[in-house]
């Protein structure tokens, strides 16, 4: 699997979801899985993002949903896109301090259209599902300098 960095892709963030130098970021390390054609991330977050009680903030897990989801339409399809919308269910919460994992892939794309889904588990259980539609913008992105 291959970590995700905007650097690796030739543009540069300070995205607040997954930029490792982001000093207020939560530095999420999203992987490519080529063969199985999916971007994870594997991560606990504690008290100090919590909503509900002992519980991870939706609004928190919406946002890994979306950065998960566009950092699949970026390696999956070579390019950047915009989330134009997104749908989520919130199946059952996500504890803080156990850990959890995001996953997401593209499930269809026409022209500059790009449909992604993305799932959160906690102990094997699904407690979110999102999907997403997205815009493609600019040319295809190269990796490590390569097209």
């Amino acid at each position: 699997m291959r970590r995700l960095l905007t650097s690796t892709y030739g543009f540069e963030s300070d995205c607040w979801v997954c930029e490792p130098s982001n000093p207020v970021g939560l530095r999420v390390p999203f992987h490519h899985d080529e063969e199985a054609h999916t971007v994870t991330a594997t991560l606990t977050l504690g008290e100090h993002h919590s909503g509900a009680p002992h519980t991870v903030h939706g609004g928190l897990l919406a946002a890994l949903c979306d950065d998960a989801m566009a950092w699949t339409a970026i390696a999956e399809a070579r390019r950047f896109a915009l989330t134009a919308e997104t749908r989520l269910s919130y199946v059952a919460p996500v504890p803080v301090g156990e850990e959890f994992t995001v996953t997401a892939r593209l499930i269809g794309r026409h022209g500059r259209q790009l449909w992604l889904m993305a799932e959160v588990r906690s102990g094997g259980a699904v407690c979110v599902r999102a999907e997403s539609r997205a815009l493609a913008t600019g040319d295809e992105l190269s990796v490590d300098g390569e097209k």
